[in-house]
């Protein structure tokens, strides 16, 4: 394949708890979306001592940013470390958190296109007074054809493009909703990679939450109160949970008027933030057995649900999960579930082969090309620059800090207040002698054009608009240029980094 994958720097003392009874509920198997390479896996799932690893991510435009496949492929890598180990199925399980309101996160995208620039998308902003519908009831308009065409076209020119873009139209198309295109693109992806998709929307998912998610409002004002020492515990210590508790709102969302909406608890009943609908935990109660539907647990309750309804032995989270994850004990001890461990996901960067080739032709490391700086324009320009400008410089700048050295000496035996003149002015023409040259090397940079323009391109790939690749490209590129192979790619790089992190430790099933 010729492309490097290169893990990113991460805590490594990674320890698991032993494992739990196992059993998948079978009134949620229609949960789980069918697609190629699932049957095997809905089978193992099954079994009466499953387990299962667990992620999950809230729906992206074209699956969204490629940590959204990382978390996936982590969770597979892990699955089978410890399926190895125990000697008993553990399946992968992405959960799709379709239930998210956030249409700003979900409806941008970026990709790398053929000529190696990247293309920054995005769907309509939705309305700032319109309903936040959650993502599997938020429809795609028309707009979705154009981008999916524009898409489309830059993927058909590489090997497995075809097939790329083919996996886009099917999915991605007008009428459908944001949450069905995700949740449809990322099964049939996760599924030939031996993971399962797990949708929460589905009304089994709900009538399966919903019991918990009624104790979690009776027990609404303990856990705000646990939530609020749990805090300060935290800050205590110099750590930041990243949500705020402690100010009455619960762990609970349901959708009303004003679209997906967070519960507070008022005096004897609750309030939605937005809406101002009231409720008694009676009426909520009735609601949920007649419209599960409409409710869902916000980011703190979600892990402890997913250990509540599936036999979930980890938990593979992003940084900012694992902030949150900090908040989550006194959830767990109030609701009564055993919490699985909270481990990061992997993350990495795809290195291309053209991106390979530039570090070799300029000498450069990785780590030059993602840096924020422009340290290595200017190195390799510098390195084209006339031996007699090169020399001046340098003379330059060693006269600057040689005849200055007597300054400076012989100053401050005539007066103190010559020496420190003396002194500010040796830092401004070292100054001027530093910009002199950096004028000289930004008229070399625009000469040699091609030598940035390679530099440019191949930063793009690893550092796209300035910011981490994971975090900003989707799959689709990656997939039409390399093919399915990419993902077999990642996951070994993944198992590779789990098995040396968990190498030494002691896993009891």
């Amino acid at each position: 394949m010729g492309l490097r994958i290169v893990t990113t720097p991460l805590r490594t003392d990674l320890e698991l708890p032993a494992a739990r009874s196992g059993g998948f509920d079978p009134a949620l198997r229609d949960a789980i979306l069918r697609a190629p390479g699932t049957e095997g896996l809905l089978q193992k799932l099954e079994a009466p001592d499953a387990l299962v690893v667990t992620t999950g991510q809230q729906p992206g435009l074209f699956t969204g940013p490629l940590y959204t496949i990382h978390k996936a492929l982590s969770a597979q890598a892990l699955a089978a470390i410890l399926e190895a180990r125990w000697e008993r199925p553990v399946v992968p399980l992405f959960w799709l958190a379709n239930d998210d309101h956030d249409f700003a996160e979900a409806s941008g995208t970026a990709w790398l296109r053929s000529d190696g620039s990247v293309a920054e998308r995005s769907l309509t902003p939705r309305p700032a007074d319109a309903p936040q519908l959650p993502m599997y009831r938020t429809p795609l308009g028309a707009e979705i054809a154009g981008l999916v065409a524009e898409l489309g076209a830059d993927l058909r020119s590489l090997q497995w493009g075809r097939d790329a873009a083919m996996w886009i139209e099917h999915h991605w198309r007008p009428g459908r909703t944001v949450g069905e295109a995700y949740a449809g693109s990322l099964a049939e992806l996760l599924g030939r990679a031996g993971v399962l998709t797990f949708d929460p929307t589905h009304r089994s998912a709900k009538r399966a939450m919903a019991p918990h998610l009624i104790k979690a409002l009776g027990l609404a004002k303990e856990l705000d109160r646990d939530l609020h020492t749990r805090a300060g515990e935290l800050a205590a210590i110099g750590q930041d949970g990243g949500v705020p508790v402690g100010d009455g709102a619960t762990l609970v969302m349901l959708e009303g008027k004003a679209g997906r909406d967070r519960l507070v608890a008022d005096g004897d009943g609750f309030v939605t933030r937005r809406s101002e609908e009231r409720f008694t935990l009676a009426q909520l109660q009735a609601l949920a057995a007649e419209a599960p539907e409409r409710f869902s647990p916000n980011v703190l309750l979600r892990p402890v649900i997913e250990a509540t309804i599936l036999p979930t032995v980890a938990y593979l989270a992003g940084p900012g999960e694992l902030r949150y994850w900090q908040l989550t004990p006194p959830i767990y001890s109030r609701m009564r579930t055993r919490p699985q461990a909270a481990l990061p996901r992997w993350s990495g960067i795809i290195v291309e082969p053209r991106v390979e080739r530039a570090l070799e032709a300029f000498g450069a490391t990785l780590q030059e090309l993602t840096a924020t700086t422009s340290d290595l324009e200017r190195r390799v320009a510098g390195a084209g620059m006339p031996t007699g400008a090169r020399k001046a410089l340098d003379r330059l700048a060693a006269e600057i800090e040689q005849q200055f050295a007597v300054l400076e000496k012989e100053g401050a035996a005539i007066a103190p207040q010559l020496a420190r003149a003396l002194e500010t002015l040796h830092r401004k023409l070292s100054w001027l002698a530093e910009r002199t040259e950096g004028k000289v090397v930004a008229h070399l940079r625009r000469r040699d054009t091609d030598a940035m323009t390679r530099i440019g391109r191949a930063r793009d790939s690893v550092l796209p608009l300035g910011r981490p690749q994971e975090r900003t490209l989707t799959i689709a590129p990656f997939l039409a240029r390399y093919g399915p192979g990419i993902l077999d790619e990642i996951a070994a790089a993944a198992r590779a980094w789990y098995a040396a992190a968990l190498e030494g430790r002691r896993l009891t099933p």
